[in-house]
C-alpha cells in the first residue's frame, strides 16, 4: 500500500503509524493525566482509522497529527470501553457455544 502524505511517501499504514508515534505518545501522556490510564496508544489510532480517517482522501502528515493531538478524550475514551464491552460479550458467547 502506498500512501502519500505531502512529500513524504509512505509504504504502508505502519510506515505512517511510526511517524507519528511522538504524537501518539503525547496524546497519551496529556490522557493519562486526565486519568485515563488504560487508553493505549492503538486505541487512539483505531478510533481515528474507524471513525475520523475511514472516508478521509488526501490527507496530510499536519492533519494526521493534528487529529491523534485534538481528538477529544472522552470520544476516545469512550471508544475504548465499547471496545472492551463488546469483546467480553463474545467472550461470553463463546465460552457458551463450549457447553
Amino acid at each position: 500500500m502506498s500512501e502519500k502524505l505531502k512529500d513524504i511517501e509512505f509504504t504502508s499504514v505502519i510506515d505512517l503509524y511510526k511517524r507519528v508515534k511522538p504524537a501518539l505518545n503525547s496524546k497519551i501522556k496529556e490522557l493519562q493525566r486526565e486519568k485515563y490510564d488504560y487508553i493505549k496508544e492503538e486505541d487512539i489510532w483505531n478510533y481515528l482509522i474507524k471513525n475520523k480517517w475511514a472516508d478521509a482522501k488526501g490527507l496530510v502528515l499536519c492533519d494526521v497529527v493534528n487529529d491523534i493531538l485534538h481528538t477529544e478524550n472522552d470520544k476516545i475514551a469512550e471508544y475504548v470501553k465499547e471496545k472492551h464491552k463488546n469483546s467480553k460479550e463474545e467472550l461470553l458467547i463463546e465460552e457458551l457455544d463450549l457447553i
